[in-house]
């Protein structure tokens, strides 16, 4: 009986690490999508300046706010800058989706795991209730 209940008690245990896994995973995935969500505005804004900087004539003056101050800054630069932003926005973005899918896919596994383990419980009960 004793080692019954012994046995039960490790499935318990392990039942509990592995839901506090999966809690942790959720909470890795929730803030990956608040990531990406930062991300995808940022990148949205960049596509919005490289639209008004690609308007522009090339003797136009354009102006970069750095602190409390309007620095002058060359077009081209200005082009270049903003573009490299986007790259790398991308980048970061396709590298969250990345990450987002191995955390989902550790998700469903933590998840049918624990189904297991339940079924483990439910049947270990079962057979003791008939005992």
């Amino acid at each position: 009986m004793s080692s019954s209940s012994t046995a039960l008690r490790e499935l318990q245990r392990d039942l509990e690490n592995k839901a506090n896994d999966l809690s942790k995973l959720q909470k890795d995935i929730a803030k990956n999508h608040q990531v990406r969500k930062k991300y995808t505005i940022q990148l949205g804004e960049n596509e919005l300046v490289l639209k008004e900087l690609d308007l522009l004539n090339e003797d136009a003056n354009v102006y970069k706010l750095i602190g409390p101050v309007l620095v002058k800054q060359d077009l081209a630069e200005a082009n270049s800058n903003v573009r490299k932003r986007i790259e790398y926005i991308s980048a970061e973005l396709k590298r969250l989706d990345a990450s987002l899918q191995d955390l989902e896919e550790k998700q469903y596994s933590k998840r049918e795991a624990i189904l297991k383990v339940q079924q483990r419980i439910q049947s270990h009960q079962a057979g003791k209730a008939k005992a």
